[in-house]
């Protein structure tokens, strides 16, 4: 499957279904992206930190949509702030996914072998 890492308490606002919107400073290749698996992380990852082994599934998703991100999208992101720049990837057909199953977080959209038990 299709993994992306979200930080920290975002993968579970995202499964509780309060975040609708990944707010991202860049655009995946091509959409729609269905069944994305949602690996939550407590760490941010960066080119210096790239991957985190004990990442947790959350929820899968689909992305139908992505536009610019807009002042008034704060919340739907379950943002502090707005900031021009940024990319807002819509979140739809969210199924949580229940369980503690760890693997691995990385950056960007990546590969991932999970099956939903």
């Amino acid at each position: 499957m299709l993994a992306l890492s979200i930080v920290s308490p975002h993968g579970s606002n995202i499964a509780a279904g309060k975040k609708t919107l990944e707010v991202r400073s860049w655009r995946p290749e091509s959409l729609p992206i269905r069944d994305l698996l949602i690996v939550e992380n407590s760490n941010f990852l960066s080119a210096h930190n790239p991957v985190v082994l004990d990442g947790r599934v959350v929820a899968i998703v689909d992305v139908e949509e992505i536009h610019e991100w807009q002042p008034s999208e704060v919340k739907e992101a379950c943002s502090s702030c707005w900031e021009p720049g940024y990319w807002a990837w819509c979140l739809s057909n969210v199924r949580p996914v229940t369980g503690s199953e760890v693997v691995p977080a990385k950056r960007k959209i990546y590969e991932i072998d999970f099956v939903q038990g």
